[in-house]
């Protein structure tokens, strides 16, 4: 992509729309954007800024677009808040505004005495008239309607708007009390002697169990467990599903389908000798999803030929009507992925719209293989419900916290679903850093900004309510996508991407409300170039931060002690992204990278640097005595003292790697890699390299007494 710089007009309509002109790398080196990178990116907005005059052009539509709506297509406000609107009817035309309440109700909103010029809009005098929103709506869903003198509204599509009002912060729940500890554990590695070849929902209602009685932990943060293709081959990340709205049916557990006490002998026996092949499975000591489904695919499809009840047929249908029109697209992209793969953009043309009068006829006529896929998901909904109120009852203040990603596949569900509030042409990434000094590409279509907004947000809140409704609690992954994010242009290094602003207050305050409504706890993973102002408002949200150990320095590069840690946050030693602990301390994932040609200097270069971390962590570890002047920062009693030392933090959620209470040293993911490592697919190994089942995990962790001691 050519460097060329951009022209003062180009800067200013990339300002305009969001779209950063600059910025300061990991290395702080200032970097200005090319004028390339700017015109792809504004051309994924819509904006088509190719030419001088085109750049023009733009500009000014830019200046008439609120002039041409009567209402903005949504308002997003807090409560207490009293915000202005800008209504637009033709000059002199009278109006009035009123808010249609959820649940029901309505109320009037009060006109401002408030002159503002009018705007000539082809050849056309266009108004503004000024109302001001009550301070005590009530929090929820709102529609605002404008009544125009002489005006039908039905045709004036742009005469309501969506009003959202979100809570000023979101509080704690009361079940979590002064602190809470938990659990973060891949799910898909842990697995029982009774599941098939992956950790399953029921398997993490036995972990949960667990960590409640022995860990006395207050939640499990789990993986994503977002669904991916129906189809071979299955994407082995977490992060990178084909939708974030259902649940992967990999996860489900054969054994406990409520189909099977009914089944009949011959149906019994086929599924228990498909058992015995998923059983077989936990030979290998990495997760082989195709397999899995395989076996696992072919006994569900044996359940869902009996014949179904009609107390069942009524729960399917109450799952359907809850979940409207986006459990049905799932469900019939599924099917269509069956027939033609999972790659929608190379599907027969008439199939590429979910509205298309074709994908109903295929609808029809595959209604079988619907239906199929609407059953797993009702299958996976009461599964996970079940395992939330185990963790719950087991004693747990919060239970299962859910992890959602940034984005879904280019080529996946979401990606045909959502066609209109996806930008194209663009994917999402991270620019270079330490720890990826080559960027990151994540293949995934970012929301866009306007399209999402004119949406009334509807996509983005189904998707969380989704999430939220077996959950103690959601971890964004990126949360600061909810700000900002790094858009690479198609075909472009990561490198040459720029950031594109979000309205963070309508993002975040939605989040706010469904966890406010579910009872939950948010927790944004906020790491990476995070500006630090964004960190006040997701404190000042009630959302809390994470704090990974290795991370936290001060501004001089000293570590940080326990007692200068955030409250309001997530405190850990590791993340997904680094190796295991132990691993992590044997620099297993600077041989990794330099054997995967990841690193940007010389090897001996990284391992020096991070020798010089490691002994500083050591230095603040023995300051803080949780590690002997005599001891090793290497094996288990480095481990055990960075689980002391955080355990030492005021922060309000603290959370122990499986991987680490049980010695495991692989990594589980390398960023910046696709193929080239087993992102993902590594099963759980105990400090001898041998897989763990989940029934000796309790035996393991035991063994390893590297848990801070409980009072």
């Amino acid at each position: 992509m050519s460097a060329e710089p951009a022209s003062d007009q180009l800067v200013r309509l990339a300002d305009r729309r969001g779209v950063a002109t600059d910025y300061w790398d990991w290395q702080q080196h200032h970097v200005r954007v090319p004028a390339s990178t700017l015109v792809a990116v504004l051309d994924a907005l819509g904006i088509d800024a190719s030419d001088d005059d085109a750049v023009a052009r733009a500009h000014r539509d830019l200046d008439d677009a609120p002039w041409r709506c009567t209402l903005p297509p949504t308002v997003v406000t807090r409560a207490g808040w009293t915000p202005w609107v800008a209504v637009h009817v033709p000059h002199g035309t009278g109006v009035a505004l009123h808010v249609e309440l959820e649940g029901g109700g309505r109320r009037r909103v009060r006109q401002l005495d408030h002159w503002v010029e009018p705007s000539e809009i082809d050849g056309e005098l266009v108004g503004e008239a000024t109302f001001e929103l009550d301070a005590d709506l009530p929090l929820g869903w709102h529609r605002l309607v404008a009544e125009v003198e002489g005006r039908d509204p039905q045709d004036d599509p742009t005469a309501s708007a969506t009003l959202v009002v979100t809570p000023q912060k979101l509080e704690l729940p009361d079940t979590l009390g002064e602190r809470g500890t938990g659990l973060a554990a891949q799910l898909y590695q842990v697995r029982s002697a009774r599941s098939w070849g992956i950790g399953d929902l029921a398997d993490l209602r036995e972990i949960s169990r667990w960590a409640a009685a022995d860990l006395d932990a207050d939640f499990v943060l789990i993986n994503p467990l977002h669904a991916s293709d129906p189809i071979a081959p299955i994407e082995p990340s977490p992060y990178l599903p084909s939708t974030r709205s259902f649940v992967s049916p990999l996860y489900i557990a054969v054994d406990e389908v409520p189909e099977l006490d009914g089944a009949d002998g011959l149906t019994r026996a086929s599924v228990l000798a498909l058992a015995a092949e998923g059983h077989r499975l936990h030979a290998d000591d990495t997760v082989d999803r195709d397999a899995v489904w395989r076996v696992k695919s072919e006994a569900l499809e044996l359940l869902h030929r009996l014949p179904r009840s009609a107390d069942r047929q009524a729960d399917l249908d109450d799952l359907v009507q809850a979940r409207g029109e986006a459990l049905v697209r799932w469900a019939r992209w599924c099917a269509i992925a069956e027939v033609h793969g999972a790659t929608w953009p190379e599907w027969p043309e008439e199939l590429r719209s979910p509205t298309s009068p074709a994908v109903e006829e295929f609808a029809l006529e595959h209604a079988d293989r619907v239906d199929l896929h609407l059953w797993l998901q009702l299958l996976a909904d009461e599964q996970l419900g079940a395992t939330q109120a185990a963790a719950t009852d087991a004693g747990m203040g919060l239970g299962i916290l859910h992890d959602l990603a940034v984005g879904v596949h280019p080529e996946g569900a979401d990606a045909w679903a959502l066609p209109d509030v996806l930008a194209r042409g663009v994917t999402v990434g991270a620019p270079p850093d330490q720890f990826t000094q080559k960027g990151q590409n994540w293949s995934q279509p970012p929301w866009h900004p306007t399209r999402l907004a004119e949406a009334g947000y509807a996509p983005y809140r189904d998707m969380v309510r989704a999430i939220l409704a077996h959950a103690g609690g959601i971890r964004v992954d990126h949360v600061i996508g909810l700000f900002r994010l790094w858009w690479i242009p198609e075909d472009q290094e990561p490198s040459a991407g720029t950031y594109v602003r979000y309205d963070h207050e309508a993002l975040v305050g939605i989040l706010a409300l469904e966890a406010h409504r579910a009872g939950a706890v948010l927790v944004g993973e906020d790491l990476g170039v995070v500006e630090p102002w964004v960190r006040d408002h997701l404190r000042e949200r009630g959302i809390l931060g994470t704090s990974i150990v290795w991370f936290e320095h001060d501004d001089a590069g000293a570590v940080i002690p326990p007692a200068a840690y955030r409250e309001l946050c997530l405190a850990t030693v590791t993340t997904h992204d680094l190796p295991p602990t132990e691993g992590f301390l044997d620099l297993v994932h600077v041989d990794l990278r330099d054997e995967l040609g990841q690193l940007t200097r010389p090897v001996e270069e990284e391992r020096a640097d991070e020798e010089a971390a490691h002994r500083l962590m050591a230095d603040a570890l023995r300051a803080e005595g949780v590690l002997g002047d005599d001891e090793s920062l290497q094996g288990a009693p480095g481990v055990r003292a960075l689980h002391a030392y955080v355990a030492r933090t005021p922060s309000r959620l603290v959370a122990y790697a499986l991987t680490d209470l049980v010695g495991d040293r692989r990594p589980i993911n390398q960023p910046g890699t696709h193929r080239e490592y087993p992102n993902w697919s590594l099963a759980l190994t105990g400090a001898d390299g041998r897989v763990l089942a989940l029934e000796d995990v309790p035996r393991a962790v035991a063994a390893r007494d590297v848990l801070p001691r409980r009072a």
